[in-house]
């Protein structure tokens, strides 16, 4: 069994941010490995995505707990158990209560399609173009007791383009999505993340160049 810390990731669905993770941790991208995976829905790709790479998995439904704070509880209880030292939202559709918060404080990261603290909740691609954005994206950032309310650690920027369908925008910001809960959970185990109050600092790396960019570029 490997030295290396452990993550733990939640999933409702097809696990493609998973599959990014443990994608990154078997390159030595990340210096952690993931240590189980945990879903409410028991047909959840997600869960297959973990066993074809040997990686141990629960299916704990929600609907079996009459409160959400006893499956909450439910959850504490295993990832306490699997030594995760990070635990990782990558598509969970619950929203968590202070149970589960509370257990985990600064240890728990989410990730979200759009640019919070624009579009928060569900259907962040399709709030954007409702509301006509020319520029969109995902960001990862830590869980709080709100919803997508938490300090965040990075985010990744897509154009919106006039032709675009939610699925087109969703897809691309998909792509973000993959590169950049990766680099997200690598500065948290290098200790690089230094949060103060609403702002994470990133510390030790270099300045990004300053850019522009318009849409449409006329």
């Amino acid at each position: 069994m490997s030295d290396k810390p452990v993550i733990a990731v939640l999933v409702s669905g097809s696990g493609s941010n998973l599959q990014a993770i443990i994608d990154a941790a078997e390159r030595g991208e990340i210096p952690c490995r993931v240590g189980i995976v945990v879903s409410n829905k028991a047909d959840a790709y997600g869960l297959v995505r973990a066993k074809k790479h040997g990686i141990p998995t629960e299916a704990v439904s929600h609907k079996d707990y009459p409160t959400r704070e006893e499956f909450d509880a439910r959850l504490v209880e295993i990832l306490r158990k699997s030594g995760a030292e990070l635990i990782c939202l990558a598509g969970f559709m619950r929203v968590l209560t202070p149970v589960f918060v509370r257990a985990f404080p600064n240890r728990i990261l989410n990730i979200h399609p759009a640019l919070l603290p624009s579009f928060p909740g569900t259907h962040g691609p399709k709030q954007a173009l409702e509301y006509g954005v020319r520029f969109s994206g995902c960001t990862v950032h830590f869980l709080d007791e709100g919803v997508d309310t938490g300090p965040i650690v990075v985010q990744g920027v897509v154009p919106v383009y006039d032709d675009d369908t939610e699925d087109t925008l969703a897809a691309r910001i998909l792509v973000q999505e993959h590169k950049i809960y990766p680099m997200a959970i690598r500065l948290f185990f290098q200790g690089r993340l230094r949060i103060e109050g609403r702002r994470v600092f990133a510390d030790g790396l270099p300045r990004i160049p300053e850019f522009f960019h318009r849409n449409p570029d006329a």
